[in-house]
């Protein structure tokens, strides 16, 4: 059981949160989009940061739970490089202007966190009181592993808009563009919602699906709620800039996703494995836990996510299709420059 003095824990969610109130009111006050200096050196701060508080549950709480926390950390992190994936095609279907854009990532990640603290405390106390939860939690997992390995991109580059999403627009008054960051206009004197309200919605739902796969994943890391909140917060920390930096990259990440689906596939046979250690279901083995059934320790576990996400991203970068990718990307943004400059031409040539 994970023991931490009070004040550590208390000081723990204060600086957190103290760190993403300024992160929020930075954004609210100078919307723009950040240079990849600026987004590269917020990415650096957040990961230092990590690393830093995971340095600290190792002096506090030994090798364990401070393994416990980089293993979680590690998950929950890749999890959300493969997010921004699909926020970057959220971005481009709804339009969003890129100034705007990290007001809409910030929104997401508030959603984000809120839905994954609701769902880690129910986690935490169904892990608490039914060890048999950590059977379903392990073949969901291993379900949720087999479909990302299959899942080839193409239902999410296609943006089949969400049923909800199409109900709100035939209920709700909203403006055909965007009114800087409102979520609410004025037009032709009438108060309406802007497509920026469709956005936080999709986003919002786009957190709730990635909760659902995240909070299991890391609950066969660790069964401390603390850890497995800290861990969340600081994989979230960052995000935003993290999507400007990557951006370009993500097309060229290929093996991402197969990555993932083997990293989800271990970590839902590690609790496959643990739920029969601590078996309490009578049909199976009497209602005696499973001997034989090994528990894996976790420097093995961190071993292999780290090892995993390693290979899957050296192995894009090196694919051909990763540098066709490339290539293909140079090229969109060269004609992107070109026809810039061509509108600028046209309208100095009407002045």
């Amino acid at each position: 059981m994970l023991e931490l003095p009070l004040w550590f824990e208390v000081g723990t969610f204060v600086v957190l949160g103290l760190v993403l109130l300024f992160d929020l009111l930075y954004v609210v006050k100078r919307p723009h989009e950040p240079s990849m200096k600026e987004a590269g050196l917020w990415v650096a701060f957040y990961v230092a940061l990590a690393l830093i508080f995971g340095g600290m549950m190792f002096a506090f709480t030994g090798p364990e739970f401070g393994g416990q926390f980089l293993a979680g950390w590690v998950t929950e992190y890749s999890l959300s490089i493969d997010n921004l994936f699909v926020f970057i095609i959220i971005m481009a279907r709804f339009s969003v202007p890129r100034k705007y854009q990290q007001e809409v990532l910030m929104v997401g990640i508030i959603i984000a966190l809120v839905l994954r603290g609701i769902f880690i405390l129910l986690g935490a106390e169904l892990v608490e009181n039914f060890s048999w939860i950590f059977y379903i939690f392990g073949a969901f997992l291993l379900w949720t592993g087999y479909k990302q390995a299959k899942d080839d991109g193409e239902d999410e580059e296609e943006g089949a808009e969400n049923p909800l999403i199409a109900k709100l627009r035939t209920v709700v008054p909203m403006s055909e563009k965007y009114d800087g960051n409102k979520v609410r206009t004025v037009v032709n004197g009438k108060k309406v919602f802007t497509p920026m309200l469709i956005v936080f919605v999709t986003i919002g739902l786009t957190d709730l699906l990635f909760a659902v796969d995240s909070i299991p994943a890391i609950f066969g890391l660790t069964q401390s709620a603390f850890i497995v909140f800290t861990a969340n917060i600081f994989a979230l920390m960052g995000l935003r800039q993290l999507y400007f930096l990557l951006g370009g990259l993500m097309t060229r990440l290929i093996y991402l996703k197969h990555g993932l689906a083997f990293i989800l596939v271990f970590i839902g046979v590690k609790l496959i494995f643990h739920a029969m250690h601590v078996n309490e279901l009578p049909f199976l083995n009497g209602g005696q836990p499973i001997e034989w059934a090994p528990e894996i320790p976790t420097f093995v576990s961190l071993a292999v996510i780290v090892g995993t996400i390693v290979i899957a991203t050296v192995a894009s970068l090196l694919s051909p299709a990763a540098k066709a990718a490339k290539l293909d990307a140079e090229l969109a943004a060269d004609l992107e420059a070109s026809r810039r400059e061509e509108r600028e031409e046209d309208k100095l040539n009407e002045q």
